[in-house]
């Protein structure tokens, strides 16, 4: 069995690692690049690898960054099968049309505004590309086992993180590898644990935090006092969120809230189509997460949803308190950037970003007070409160990774680090090291290894 890093190496996006097994190749996700430009352009360059011998994708699940590449593959002549769990099928569904969709608008923002250095402005693919790509998808329940290729036996155990989200455990009858996902947190308000790494010679293990343990915080008390404060001033709080899985948190934590009286009775909105149908497919799959149909029906109750672009637009009119949730969650994206334009210059409005912030993104900057953004080819000031509360994010931090790792029955002979930034990725290999005794190393761009 035979290795290659191609994404997510240095990094935390991008997301794909090739299998090989007797000449036979299997792609493990197909995620986009997101961040910082020299990443992005990644995006627009041929794979190292022979896509048309390509067999298939496994995909651990259905985030962007995992997933996001599929239809730039199969544009570039990928005919194989693209296998994942019910959930993260039902989301790609979703997902990957929508990010056709919004490359589509966003080269026609461009040329429209000749704020683009490409002439004319192209997307990467479109919204048909995806629904094409979708066609080679075919679902995988958890622990059911099934073969990518002919000698390769592949299995998903839940990895909590997001619906259908999956560890990926490949055994060729000799040696076994596990592919981590995003391991989600042990303590969820949606989702449940992760399930106990399985037996395997080989790790691959994501890194996002593991440089930093998520802080001991009130959530709740945060979120409240921001809202509160906010509406004292007659602003609107903007929260920038990931459509699948922190929308869905929040708008729970919010509702709660506002039950208890803890935050005044204003209007909520949830601006993505996307994170609508994503919320409409908690009903689905109720038994994956800890949501009854009832709590998610009552979620939904107090939530006025935005679908079109013209009900869009009226939200950046709104000049009374209350709070809009908006992809994307680095603000990388999508319909989020009209109302960051709309609101960041004014100090009575606040922007909550509730998750990891990659790398070169708008939502990096702002956390880390940057005094003015770029956002369509213009610069806007920044006067509105921004507040960071990773607390809320959907990956486990260092030290639920190690206990994660260390419910093994079978230590793995070796780890490989992958999706972290340099540093973090560091500190989890020390964290392996010096806690469990494991070999570890940081998987570098394009490094390749062969399973003994």
């Amino acid at each position: 069995m035979h290795v290659k890093f191609i994404g997510a190496a240095g990094t935390v996006t991008g997301s794909k690692t090739l299998v090989s097994v007797e000449g036979k190749s299997v792609l493990v996700d197909c995620g986009l690049y997101q961040g910082l430009k020299k990443l992005r352009e990644r995006n627009w360059q041929e794979l190292p690898v022979n896509v048309k011998t390509l067999k298939a994708v496994v995909l651990t699940h259905a985030h962007i960054d995992h997933s996001g590449f599929i239809p730039a593959l199969v544009k570039q002549g990928f005919r194989g099968k693209v296998y994942c769990t019910p959930a993260t099928y039902a989301l790609c569904r979703v997902l990957l049309p929508d990010a056709g969709f919004l490359q589509e608008e966003d080269a026609r923002y461009a040329n429209k505004g000749r704020f683009s250095k490409h002439s004319p402005a192209l997307p990467l693919y479109t919204e048909e590309d995806a629904w094409t790509a979708l066609k080679h998808f075919e679902v995988v329940d958890f622990g059911e086992a099934f073969e990518p290729v002919r000698g390769l036996t592949a299995v998903f155990s839940r990895s909590g993180h997001i619906l259908g989200a999956g560890s990926l455990r490949l055994d060729d009858g000799r040696r076994s590898i596990v592919f981590s996902g995003d391991v989600g947190r042990l303590q969820d308000d949606i989702m449940y644990p992760p399930e106990p790494l399985p037996p395997c010679d080989y790790l691959v293990v994501e890194s996002t935090y593991g440089d930093r343990l998520h802080a001991q915080v009130d959530t709740r008390q945060v979120i409240s006092d921001l809202v509160t404060r906010t509406c004292e001033r007659g602003g609107v709080v903007l929260i920038p969120a990931f459509a699948v899985g922190r929308a869905q948190s929040l708008l729970y934590v919010l509702n709660e809230l506002k039950k208890a009286g803890r935050i005044p009775s204003v209007p909520i909105f949830l601006n993505s189509p996307m994170a609508i149908t994503a919320t409409e497919i908690f009903y689905r799959f109720h038994k994956e997460h800890r949501l009854t149909p009832a709590q998610c029906a009552e979620i939904d109750g107090g939530v006025t949803f935005v679908r079109t672009v013209e009900e869009s637009m009226a939200l950046n009119n709104k000049r009374f308190p209350c709070i809009i949730i908006s992809a994307s969650g680095m603000a990388s994206g999508g319909r989020v950037l009209h109302h960051l334009k709309a609101l960041l210059p004014n100090h009575r409005n606040s922007i909550l970003f509730a998750g990891y912030q990659a790398s070169g993104t708008r939502g990096e900057a702002l956390v880390h007070g940057a005094d003015k953004v770029k956002i369509h080819g213009e610069y806007w000031p920044v006067k509105a409160e921004v507040v960071n509360l990773e607390s809320l994010s959907a990956h486990a931090d260092y030290e639920e990774l190690l206990t994660w790792m260390k419910q093994t029955a079978h230590p793995p002979k070796k780890v490989f680090i992958t999706h972290g930034e340099p540093l973090a990725a560091d500190c989890l290999r020390r964290h392996i090291h010096e806690r469990l005794g494991w070999e570890a190393s940081v998987a570098d761009y394009l490094e390749e290894a062969e399973l003994g």
